[in-house]
């Protein structure tokens, strides 16, 4: 059984198609998971959804009577074998070390919760402790592989680029370093290593993270955040060189239907992940 911890854009989208599949019985895992892609018609893989309390309700109205809603870990089914952290960097830290402890595996889509250095030896001692893993999706980027490849040659230069409309930057720090609603050309609001980015914008820079640990590590990976007022999607953009030579890879991201702050490719990466999970074939 799995178990989704929040119900957001990201975590209705994963539970909408993981709910309509069964997992099990895929054979390569590398299948078509378009936005309005619903499965196969085999059995629904049994989902449970661990919420904050007094949300049950707002849940069970939003993912439907068949949903199966939870808001204690307490109350997880025994049969557990993977979490999926779809619900923020506060959620990765509140659950993931009992959930890890307990000897189940978990896949989050925080990679920038763990610039925290306490957090990480925490999680690290509680999966050594139950015997599991913790996973990270590749969420809103592309290239980990080749990255996590170049490493094992020596990487000499590992660059990411975050450029997001103005608005997408509303709430976070770059308020206070730019006048967002005045921009009229693109501006870097932050530039610095990928774990400041992390620690500082922890709602906007998991790709910072994610492409850090895969490649050079959190403090000699550099990072730089864009508000860019020419465009209209997240733009990501990756230099890496090294022994196996260059690499450049750029990615224009949609945001999921309904909700355009919840990139798609995060949710999509988290079914792949599963689904790779049980996959006889993987790639």
């Amino acid at each position: 059984m799995l178990m989704l911890i929040g119900f957001g854009a990201i975590g209705q989208f994963v539970h909408k198609h993981l709910g309509h599949q069964n997992i099990g019985h895929q054979n390569i895992g590398h299948q078509n998971i378009g936005p309005e892609e619903t499965g196969s018609s085999l059995p629904d893989t049994p989902i449970q959804v661990l919420v904050r309390p007094g949300r049950e309700d707002e849940a069970q109205k939003q993912l439907g009577p068949q949903a199966k809603i939870i808001s204690d870990l307490k109350d997880i089914a025994p049969e557990t074998t993977l979490a999926i952290e779809c619900a923020g960097h506060v959620a990765l830290r509140e659950h993931g070390p009992e959930i890890l402890r307990r000897g189940i595996d978990l896949l989050t889509v925080s990679t920038g919760a763990l610039a925290d250095p306490a957090l990480e030896a925490e999680l690290t001692e509680a999966a050594t402790a139950g015997g599991s893993v913790l996973e990270l999706a590749s969420g809103a980027i592309g290239a980990i592989d080749a990255i996590t490849a170049a490493r094992e040659g020596g990487l000499t230069k590992l660059v990411y680029r975050g450029r997001k409309p103005p608005k997408g930057w509303k709430g976070s720090p770059a308020e206070a370093v730019l006048d967002l609603d005045g921009l009229t050309e693109p501006t870097a609001h932050f530039s610095g290593t990928a774990r400041q980015a992390a620690l500082r914008y922890p709602k906007n820079a998991n790709v910072a993270a994610s492409i850090a640990m895969a490649g050079n590590g959190l403090d000699q990976t550099t990072a730089e955040l864009i508000a860019d007022p020419t465009i209209d999607a997240n733009i990501h953009e990756v230099e890496a060189e090294g022994a196996f030579g260059k690499l450049s890879f750029r990615i224009d991201g949609k945001g999921l239907p309904g909700n355009p702050r919840s990139s798609a490719l995060t949710a999509m990466s988290v079914i792949a992940a599963v689904k790779r999970r049980q996959a006889k074939i993987r790639q």
